[in-house]
């Protein structure tokens, strides 16, 4: 696993810790991403899709992969930086390792491992269901990250999850259902706001259902502010399409599943 390394945010100066991402590659080893250590982290004021990807050698097998631009958000002032990559070239790796899986066949310190840890010693309360790790899929589209979302919704426990019949609703928002949840999922650039939160709320009301919402950029400090209140699990997904919780009301759900 990659060592953590700090990241000075450009705005703030404060120094926040990254730990750069291992990607599966085709021959099923992790391909991990050589960070440039000579330059600074840029200021991601705008995402661009074409120029969110970045070419990467696998150590074990040679072969080039395009994977996410490394980012990581100040957990300070909130601003995103880009991390430049090695280029492949430059990149460590002309001689080839040997990947050997861990244990159990989970990477390290997956919520997969921990929570088969945590079987194997006896479940209690808030102690997590234990899944196999999730397996993400890279978004590049709208769909990818739809597709993601509802990946990782079965991988809690959910079952039968869908997008209803019928024209969709007006929004940005794609609506994912499955019995006793409706989840919303944001694909743009855009953080969700205080409306899109309380939409999502609205919709569980009139459903009878728990309401989740997934977002790709993140959410204003109103709408967090307000899901927090309504107890609405928030989800933030980046490019490797790997959901992560935001507030308490998403590691509740994450730690008792579907």
């Amino acid at each position: 696993m990659a060592e953590a390394v700090p990241v000075r945010c450009p705005e703030c100066l404060r120094e926040n810790g990254y730990t750069a991402p291992a990607f599966p590659c085709a021959c099923g080893a992790p391909a991990e991403l050589p960070l440039d250590p000579s330059a600074p982290p840029a200021v991601l004021s705008h995402r661009n899709w074409s120029e969110a990807w970045v070419r990467a050698r696998c150590a074990a097998c040679g072969r080039v992969g395009e994977w996410p631009q490394p980012e990581v958000g100040c957990g300070s002032c909130g601003t995103v930086v880009r991390l430049a990559v090695l280029p492949v070239d430059a990149s460590p790796g002309g001689a080839a390792q040997a990947y050997r899986p861990p244990p159990g066949g989970a990477a390290h310190g997956s919520s997969g491992a921990r929570a088969a840890a945590a079987a194997a010693a006896g479940r209690g309360p808030g102690v997590p269901v234990p899944r196999a790790p999730f397996r993400p899929v890279t978004i590049r589209t709208a769909r990818d990250a739809v597709a993601s979302a509802a990946l990782y919704l079965r991988w809690l426990g959910f079952r039968d999850v869908r997008s209803p019949e019928g024209p969709p609703v007006p929004s940005a928002a794609v609506d994912l259902r499955a019995p006793g949840l409706v989840a919303q999922v944001d694909p743009t650039t855009a953080p969700a706001g205080l409306r899109a939160v309380e939409c999502a709320w609205l919709n569980g009301l009139a459903a009878s259902a728990s309401a989740v919402y997934f977002a790709l950029a993140g959410y204003t400090q109103e709408a967090r502010s307000r899901a927090d209140a309504l107890g609405i699990p928030l989800f933030i997904m980046d490019l490797t399409g790997m959901p992560q919780p935001l507030n308490e009301a998403a590691e509740a759900l994450v730690t008792a599943g579907g």
